[in-house]
């Protein structure tokens, strides 16, 4: 089972939010004994944007056995996809291209996603498995 993250759930974690950390920090460790976690190339930049510098954030995301996962064309596709469909259906610009590109990545790249930002993947990404760590727990 492979499990794209989702840049909020990683700062939970790393930034100890007392909210959402640590449910997070469980969630993530149920789905690394489920198989692989996955970070794409967007949610990595965000994350070690979090950082004081770059070996920091990848040492970090190396110690929850994060692995980095480009988006590549297909997903590019993919994402240019819903982006299109968001657009035609008036989505507000509160929503940017990176949004669907994370999505977009977790579809083709993994069998589920790690978020809190469940209802607009599940909206955009009909048929990719969406889990959040507020509410549900991994199986």
């Amino acid at each position: 089972m492979i499990t794209a993250v989702d840049t909020n759930v990683l700062l939970d974690v790393f930034g100890a939010d007392p909210t959402f950390g640590p449910r997070s920090r469980d969630a993530l460790t149920r789905c690394l004994g489920d198989g692989a976690l996955l970070v794409s190339d967007l949610a990595w930049i965000e994350t070690a944007a979090a950082f004081p510098e770059p070996a920091a954030a990848d040492a970090a995301l190396a110690s929850i056995g994060a692995s980095y996962d480009a988006t590549g064309q297909k997903a590019a596709t993919v994402a240019a996809t819903a982006w299109s469909a968001y657009r035609v259906a008036g989505g507000p610009r509160t929503r940017v291209a990176a949004d669907f590109l994370v999505g977009a990545h977790a579809r083709v790249h993994a069998d589920r996603l790690l978020t809190r930002d469940p209802g607009f993947y599940r909206s955009y990404f009909t048929g990719l498995v969406v889990l959040d760590p507020s509410v549900e727990q991994p199986s």
